[in-house]
């Protein structure tokens, strides 16, 4: 009896050892959601990998790109571009915020760009203070809604709007133009809206 015992322990222990061990999938990354954020929250971003580069960057520029997935609803944006300058080392460096998923997107995160020269005499690129910038993008579109976007809205519920935020001369102040469109140039409405307090400034186009 004894004998049979063993042989059979004997036997299991054989297959045991001669089965193959059992293989097992890989677990896939989990995919992040998709962000949308508003501009002020994305330059908030940015700002801080700027300042990483240049302790004394400044900002002179803030635009929203469409992706698939997203065109501008809501003043919110799955990637956002900040252009950002440093007198103290005569560059200037964009930063790209990315929260979409989509195709067409760049790489989750902040993303740097390639390094410019930067002259402070360049209007196009004045640098401004982000105190302020107290006014997000879903605010001044709000604005602009009343001044002629409502009525594109209406008409196309998917009607793709664009932000950009820089520095206006004119007024010596920091202001947000909405963009209702595909394009800057080939825009149906552009409005203009004082990014420090939220007034109507005027329709450009």
């Amino acid at each position: 009896m004894k004998r049979l015992l063993a042989v059979c322990v004997g036997l299991l222990l054989l297959g045991a050892c001669s089965s193959e061990p059992v293989k097992t999938e890989p677990a896939k990354p989990k995919v992040k959601d998709p962000e949308y954020d508003t501009g002020r929250v994305a330059l908030q971003r940015l700002y801080a990998h700027a300042r990483a580069w240049q302790i004394d960057a400044q900002p002179y520029r803030l635009e929203s790109q469409f992706t698939q997935d997203w065109k501008g609803k809501d003043g919110k944006s799955g990637q956002w571009r900040g252009g950002f300058a440093s007198a103290a080392s005569k560059g200037m460096k964009p930063f790209v915020w990315v929260g979409s998923n989509a195709p067409d997107a760049g790489e989750r995160g902040i993303n740097p760009l390639p390094e410019d020269n930067y002259n402070p005499g360049n209007a196009s690129n004045h640098v401004f203070d982000m105190a302020f910038v107290k006014v997000d993008s879903e605010q001044a579109l709000a604005t602009a809604l009343k001044h002629g976007g409502d009525r594109l809205m209406t008409a196309d519920a998917n009607q793709p709007v664009l932000y950009v935020l820089e520095w206006y001369a004119p007024k010596n102040a920091v202001v947000w133009h909405v963009i209702f469109g595909e394009s800057r140039d080939g825009a149906k409405l552009t409005v203009m809206v004082d990014a420090s307090t939220g007034d109507f400034m005027r329709v450009e186009k």
